[in-house]
C-alpha cells in the first residue's frame, strides 16, 4: 500500500498519497454517504521488451496489477463541498478545507418547541 500523511493546519487538513509511476486517470477519490474520503487507485501494466541481438525474436511479457483503498472518516468541521485533489511528481494530495466559522454558525439554528 502506498505511503500516507496527514496533515493538520489551522484551516485545513492534506492528505499525501506516495504513488510513483501513477497518474490521476489510476485514481479515484469521493465522499460516500457516511462522510468518509474513499481514495481508490487501480493500475493494469503490460511491458513488451523485444531483443533482435541473436538471430531469434525473444519477447518478455510482464503482467502488473496494482490496487489500493483508503477509507477516512471525516471530521464534522470540514468543507465537503471545497475538497480539492491534485496530482503532481507522483503524490496525490487532496485538500480538505476546514468549516469557516460563518459556515459552522450556519449549520446552527435555533429549533421551536412546541
Amino acid at each position: 500500500a502506498p505511503a500516507v500523511n496527514i496533515l493538520e493546519t489551522e484551516d485545513d487538513f492534506k492528505v499525501e498519497v506516495a504513488a510513483p509511476g501513477m497518474t490521476k486517470q489510476d485514481f479515484k477519490v469521493h465522499i460516500n454517504e457516511d462522510n468518509e474520503l474513499i481514495i481508490s487507485m487501480e493500475k493494469k501494466a503490460e511491458n513488451k521488451e523485444e531483443d533482435k541481438k541473436r538471430k531469434g525474436t525473444y519477447l518478455r511479457r510482464e503482467f502488473s496489477y496494482s490496487s489500493f483503498r483508503q477509507r477516512m472518516i471525516l471530521p464534522d468541521n470540514v468543507n465537503v463541498d471545497n475538497i480539492d485533489a491534485k496530482m503532481e511528481n507522483g503524490v496525490l494530495t487532496i485538500d480538505i478545507p476546514k468549516k469557516t466559522e460563518e459556515e459552522k454558525r450556519k449549520n446552527m439554528r435555533q429549533i421551536d418547541i412546541k
